[in-house]
């Protein structure tokens, strides 16, 4: 099976939330709740609206303010049943990344964002000490997860 895109992730996972009714900033603030994620609204809407044009999500009402409130179909229902495996592994691979980011992923991926964009402007010494990091980081990470010690360098 080929593995979803980010997009495909986030449209099974609100169309999974649709289960309950739900409008657009509820969706946000519960993808952030259950995933860590911080989708915005450019993002939530336009899922909507794809799942609303294929008949998966049906506006259930609009309440004050004019706020719409999204929830599932029938058709979208069926969807998600043929789709179970695919969902729940969805899931696990979302609930790993909010853990990721809770042990300070996100921090993590910043530093290295900056990284690769100064990549040009470093020294030799710099490249050095970063590929030392690097390789005892490494080490260090697969000793953990194998239940070892600590990797010491030389």
């Amino acid at each position: 099976m080929e593995r979803p895109s980010f997009k495909g992730y986030m449209k099974i996972l609100v169309l999974d939330l649709l289960r309950e009714p739900r409008h657009g900033y509820g969706i946000m603030a519960e993808l952030e709740n259950l995933y860590g994620i911080k989708l915005s609204a450019g993002t939530v809407y336009p899922i909507l609206s794809s799942l609303k044009r294929n008949g998966l999500i049906e506006v259930a009402d609009t309440g004050s303010r004019d706020r719409k409130t999204y929830l599932i179909t029938e058709k979208g229902r069926t969807y998600l049943a043929e789709h179970e495996e695919e969902l729940r592994e969805i899931k696990a691979r979302m609930r790993a990344y909010k853990a990721f980011l809770e042990l300070g992923g996100d921090e993590l991926r910043a530093a290295f964002r900056e990284l690769f964009e100064s990549m040009d402007e470093l020294t030799d010494e710099q490249r050095e000490r970063i590929r030392e990091l690097f390789t005892g980081c490494a080490k260090e990470l697969r000793l953990i997860l194998l239940g070892g010690g600590r990797y010491e360098r030389d």
